[in-house]
């Protein structure tokens, strides 16, 4: 990449680094499954990462996001950290290639008590590598508020 500066009525010239030619970014396809549960405006989330491969990642962030707002005081795992109102973000540690990741259970209190939550979960950031498939790492579920346990 070369940035021109105009300097009084000459140019110069300035070479910026860039990336070593041919660099590209491993490749990983992350997924969650897990389950999702409320009652009286607590959700209850347990969901597994997964790398379907074909690269490991060091480590990912996962994002939780509800459709309504979280109440202000939350007792979040280590791994986990309020992220915004409704979000909450949490690391899934190493994924090895073609493997599972701990499992990551939290459960969160809402404002007020709806009658349900739609919880959006999603991949933060992907560890460096690449995902070109985002039909199972972008998961949607509804939960009413009876203590059914809800797949995704």
């Amino acid at each position: 990449m070369r940035i021109l500066c105009a300097v009084g009525v000459g140019a110069v010239l300035v070479a910026s680094a860039a990336s070593p030619a041919g660099a590209v970014a491993p490749e990983a396809d992350l997924a969650y499954h897990g389950r999702v549960s409320m009652a009286d405006g607590s959700v209850a989330v347990r969901l597994t990462p997964q790398n379907h491969g074909p690269n490991a990642v060091p480590d990912a962030t996962v994002g939780l996001r509800w459709s309504a707002p979280l109440a202000d005081v939350q007792r979040l795992p280590g791994a986990c950290a309020r992220a915004g109102e409704r979000v909450v973000v949490c690391r899934t540690g190493a994924l090895v290639a073609d493997g599972l990741g701990e499992e990551i259970g939290l459960t969160v209190r809402l404002r007020g008590v709806p009658s349900e939550v739609t919880l959006e979960i999603d991949t933060v950031w992907g560890g460096g590598a690449v995902d070109r498939n985002h039909a199972n790492d972008r998961q949607r579920v509804l939960a009413l508020d009876t203590g059914d346990s809800y797949a995704f």
